[in-house]
This record gives C-alpha cells, sequence and structure tokens, in this order.
C-alpha cells in the first residue's frame, strides 16, 4: 500500500490524501476509517471528518458505496486502485487531526483509510510540501523511519504496517527542535514557533527522566524519540506512542532563564512527560492481550487499565524523586493529593477498580457531574493501588522484590515478546516473582470497594498518613460537600457530593447561587464565605435553575477529615529509613 498525504488547503483545514493499492479485492474493495485512537479510550468517529472520496482504476471511475458510519467499498475493477479523498482537519487535540496556515499534525488513526483485512505488510507514505504559506517555511516532524526526504522532512517514509502507520504522528509547520540524547538514543522536543525557554534545563531534566525509566526496564526500544509539545494558553495532557509522545503543554510552564528550582508548573510539565514516556513500554509494548492486535472499529474492553495507566501514574512521580528533581516531601505532597481526590469520591464505594477500566469507553471518558459519586479513576486509584503493592511487595520480600521486578518480568514476557497480557497476567507475574500469596489482597484493591490499607504499609517505611480537616478553596466547598465553578461572576455547582450538605438541601449540579441569607456572594469569595457560617447553623439559599429561582434551607456541616497528609515521621527507626532509602534509589 502507498498514501500520499498533502497539507493541501491550510487556509480551507484540509488535508488531501491519496491510497494506491496495486491488487484491490476483485469482489470490491472495502476501505475503512478507524474509531478511536489507542490511549484514548473513547470513540471518536474520525470517519465523520471526511468530506469526500473517489476512486479510478485504469484511468477510469470507480463507484464508492457507503456501507456504514465509517466504511466504504469500491465497485469491483482491474488493476491498480486509486482512491482520492479529503480530511477536514480542525480538532486541536492531542488525539485527531488539525491544519491551519501556521501549522498543524495529524495522527494516522484520523486520516489514514486502509482495508480493514490487509493491515499487514509494509507501508509507503510520502509527504508533499503544502502551497505557498505566509511565514517562515514548513517542516514535517515525525518519528516514522525516513526513506527519501528533503532538508525539511518532506518526501518518502516506511511504516512496518497499519498499526506502524498510525503509531507515528506528523507534525508541520515553523519548529524549535531541541536534542539531546539519553541511553544512546537520540531526543527531539518539537516546539511550534521560537518560543522563550531555558532550553538547557529542558535538555538537562528530561533526560535525566528518561534515563531513569530506560534504567527500570534495563533497555531503550526506540531507534529515536520525540516530545511533540503543543503549546495552549491553559491545558494539560498527552497520547502516548510508540517512539512519540503528543503533550499539551501550557505555555507558562516551560522554564525559564532564572526560574526557581520548585516551580510547580514546570514540574507539572516534567511530571507529563515522565507519564507519557512511560507508557513508551508500559502500554505501547507491554498491552493487554485484548489490545493484540488493536481492533480500531469499535471498543475493546479490558480490565487492566488500573495497571496500564494507574501504575504508569505511580512511576511518572517516583522517577522525578528517584532522580533528585522531586524533594521527598514535594513527591509526597503529590501522593496526599491523588490519596485525597480518591478518598473524596463516594464512587469509590460502588465501584470496583477492574470495572473502573473495563467501563472507560462509557463511564470515565464520557463522564458527567455525577462521576464522583458513581465511578473511581483507574488512573488515580490504580496509582494508589501500584504504591500499596510496591510496599507489600517489599515488606512481603525484606526488599528483595519489588514493583520494579514486576516491571521488569513483564517486559521481558509481554513487551520484548508482543505477547499480550492476560486479565490475571499483573497478578499473576506479582506472584511468581514475589513468591508471595497476593490473592487477599488483589481480592481487596481491585475486586472489592474497600479502602486500601495505606497509612498501615507506609509506616514501616517512616511516612506518616494523617487526616485532617478540608480548608475550602476556590472551587470546593467542604462544607457544602460540593464542587463549583469560579470562572463565573456567579457561584455555579459542578460537582454535588453524595449526602452532603448541597445535596440534602435538594441544591443540584448547573446551579447558580444568586444569595445566601439575602446577599450577594461572588464566585470568587463563595466557599471562604460560606466556611464562616458554624456547622448546624440554617441558610437560605437562592438559586437559579436555568430559568427558575429556587429557594432552598441549606445547613452547612463541619468539614470532613478528608485532605491527606504525608511527611517522613520525625521518630522513624533505622530499619524504616533503610527500607525508605532502598525504595527511592534509582534503579541499577
Amino acid at each position: 500500500m502507498r498514501y500520499v498525504l498533502s497539507p493541501a488547503g491550510p487556509r480551507t483545514h484540509v488535508f488531501g490524501l491519496t491510497l494506491e493499492l496495486d491488487a484491490p479485492d476483485p469482489d470490491g474493495q472495502r476501505l475503512a476509517l478507524p474509531a478511536w485512537i489507542p490511549g484514548s479510550y473513547m470513540i471518536r468517529d474520525f470517519a465523520r471528518h471526511l468530506v469526500s472520496i473517489r476512486a479510478r482504476a485504469g484511468g477510469e471511475p470507480v463507484a464508492v458505496e457507503k456501507l456504514d458510519k465509517q466504511t466504504w467499498r469500491c465497485a469491483p475493477c482491474d488493476g491498480p486502485l486509486r482512491v482520492e479523498y479529503e480530511i477536514h482537519a480542525r480538532d486541536a487535540s492531542v488525539r485527531a487531526a488539525y491544519l491551519d496556515d501556521t501549522g498543524g499534525f495529524c495522527n494516522g488513526t484520523s486520516v489514514f483509510l486502509h482495508p480493514p483485512d490487509r493491515r499487514a505488510g509494509p507501508i509507503e507514505l510520502t509527504v508533499t510540501r503544502p502551497p505557498e504559506t505566509d511565514g517562515p517555511g514548513w517542516q514535517v516532524a515525525t518519528a516514522m523511519t525516513p526513506v527519501d526526504t528533503d532538508g525539511d522532512g518532506f518526501g518518502r517514509y516506511r511504516a512496518a504496517d497499519y498499526e506502524d502507520l498510525v503509531d507515528h504522528p506528523l507534525h508541520f509547520g515553523d519548529f524549535t527542535t531541541l536534542r539531546f540524547e539519553a541511553a544512546g538514543v537520540p531526543h527531539e522536543v518539537v516546539l511550534p514557533g521560537h518560543p522563550r525557554l531555558d532550553a538547557e534545563r529542558l535538555c538537562r531534566d528530561l533526560a535525566t527522566v528518561c534515563r531513569q525509566h530506560a534504567a527500570l526496564f534495563g533497555e531503550l526500544p526506540p531507534a529515536r524519540y520525540l516530545f511533540f509539545m503543543h503549546l495552549v494558553a491553559r491545558g494539560y495532557g498527552g497520547i502516548e506512542h510508540r517512539a512519540s509522545t503528543v503533550l499539551d503543554i501550557a505555555r507558562d510552564s516551560l522554564p525559564q532563564p532564572g526560574d526557581p528550582e520548585d516551580r510547580e508548573a514546570y514540574r507539572e510539565l516534567l511530571g507529563l512527560c515522565s507519564h507519557e514516556y512511560f507508557h513508551l513500554w508500559n502500554v505501547k509494548r507491554i498491552r493487554p492481550a485484548a489490545f493484540v492486535p488493536y481492533d480500531l472499529t469499535r471498543e475493546v474492553h479490558t480490565t487492566l487499565l488500573w495497571a496500564f495507566e494507574g501504575i504508569t501514574s505511580y512511576y511518572d512521580d517516583l522517577a522525578l524523586c528517584r532522580s533528585g528533581l522531586l524533594p521527598l516531601q514535594a513527591w509526597l505532597d503529590r501522593v496526599a493529593r491523588i490519596v485525597t481526590r480518591v478518598y473524596r469520591g463516594p464512587g469509590r464505594g460502588h465501584q470496583t477498580l477492574l470495572d473502573s477500566s473495563f467501563d472507560a469507553w462509557t463511564r470515565f471518558y464520557k463522564a458527567d457531574e455525577n462521576a464522583p459519586n458513581a465511578i473511581v479513576s483507574y488512573y488515580a486509584k490504580g496509582a494508589l493501588v501500584a504504591l500499596a503493592l510496591d510496599l507489600t511487595l517489599r515488606l512481603g520480600t525484606d526488599d528483595r522484590v519489588s514493583l520494579d521486578h514486576v516491571m521488569r518480568e513483564l517486559w521481558q514476557r509481554h513487551g520484548r515478546t508482543d505477547v499480550g497480557v492476560p486479565e490475571d497476567g499483573v497478578e499473576r507475574i506479582a506472584e511468581a516473582v514475589s513468591g508471595l500469596d497476593l490473592q487477599a489482597f488483589f481480592d481487596q484493591a481491585l475486586r472489592s470497594t474497600r479502602d486500601l490499607e495505606l497509612a498501615g504499609l507506609l509506616a514501616p517505611f517512616g511516612i506518616d498518613l494523617r487526616w485532617e480537616a478540608a480548608e475550602p478553596g476556590d472551587a470546593y466547598s467542604p462544607q457544602l460537600g460540593a464542587a463549583f465553578e469560579t470562572d463565573r461572576e456567579l457561584p455555579c455547582l459542578r460537582q454535588v457530593f453524595t449526602a452532603g450538605a448541597a445535596q440534602r438541601a435538594g441544591l443540584a449540579p448547573g446551579d447558580r447561587v444568586v444569595a445566601i441569607d439575602g446577599l450577594r456572594c461572588p464566585a470568587a469569595t463563595f466557599a471562604h464565605h460560606v466556611a464562616r457560617y458554624p456547622a448546624g447553623m440554617p441558610l437560605t439559599v437562592h438559586v437559579f435553575r436555568d430559568d427558575r429561582l429556587l429557594r432552598r434551607e441549606l445547613v452547612p456541616d463541619e468539614p470532613a477529615r478528608d485532605r491527606c497528609r504525608l511527611a517522613p515521621a520525625g521518630d522513624a527507626d533505622a530499619a524504616a529509613l533503610r527500607r525508605r532509602a532502598a525504595w527511592l534509589e534509582a534503579p541499577a
């Protein structure tokens, strides 16, 4: 198969594509676009962006019939088949395709039609230079293997098969490219335009993170790795690929010359890069059996997302701590925030971690205002289970075996071989490498809604866990049991937690608070205003629900002791300090 990709209409946001098949199906060639992108478990229906399609064979037109929302069929024909189509590219998320006269990008699942029954075998892609554009000349950036490209990256590329093709996003435009090496592998950071930043620090710190993860697994698989950073006013997120990652980065999180070492926005950037880089092993190569190979036409359910996202969420900041980029207390503060987030959500008592993984397609990725009451995050609780498993293994084997050993064994058995992990595969490997009976642990952590016993696991490592009453924040009122939006003039309830004061009063998500006891209360000071009322004192609250003015009686609660604090124990003995040091030291 051969593809041609043309940023044909930057000002009309169109990618033009051509697919050539030398030997089409004589009964009529079927072609399809994927419905989702690996790493983002929701049906995206990329085919809705296909705006035109036509086919020719031997110079003659071939009829094209649409069979369903994402599949087309070309009429039977002799000889090579040439299919031309256009994709409207206006999705600026990390998951799809975007194009304008300043640049663009595309993930393969959103643009490359393919014969569903012919995904194997080598594929050639030619990327053509766009029409004349304003400003500096354009370049192409991708981790795909080049065959014959010019100095700007336009030309021919090769992919091993269709899965390889769609796992190498392409970026277009005027870039700043930073380069560094880690574990003998060249790495690049691709930033649009020419932003002001401390490039030396960013490369040094990213190299430290990359070496940390490579040391854990013992090798670094790709021959080259790219960090694509989309700079946005506000944003945080990314999606992983086998040799690259695409990240939404808040522009002000980039390091600047003279920045303090502890700037939180920059640490968040490093944590995101660490998370997506760890996926290079965990989920891109060590992956559920259900994903081998990917079926991109429909939802593919697995109960293992707790391991692939949760374990990754545990290691992302742990790597920063182990490498010295995040001091111990700063790392403990981050873990404590995850504990707080999980334990503050009533949904942890309704959904198990396995169910959370399985239902990601329709519940986690389509979360509504009731989500905190009904579901638990396989990212957040999965990270806590990874923490608890790591400590359980260390305590049960006198530090001979840890989660590090489990990940290395997963890499050897499944990552290097591309043999999918069975649904109970992580559990079985943890037992095999440790020699421990972990059935009771996994039954509680994965198959029940009982809380993890974190305090008892952390104490032998010289870490104290305590619970404090929450203070009102900019978007959370512990007295009301509600979260609200602060970027409006009137406080607007975003979430109402089960059994809290707001729910008992009959308030609902979307209600806009007009007044409390007859007095207007701006959104910016709402939580702190409510906090001044004693618990148990009835308040009269007026709210708009849509266009109706409602009056409710509300009785604030005592702030729940639902905020976790973690700190090194002042009375930790020598054994605890040794365990902590072994836990937090960099992998050999």
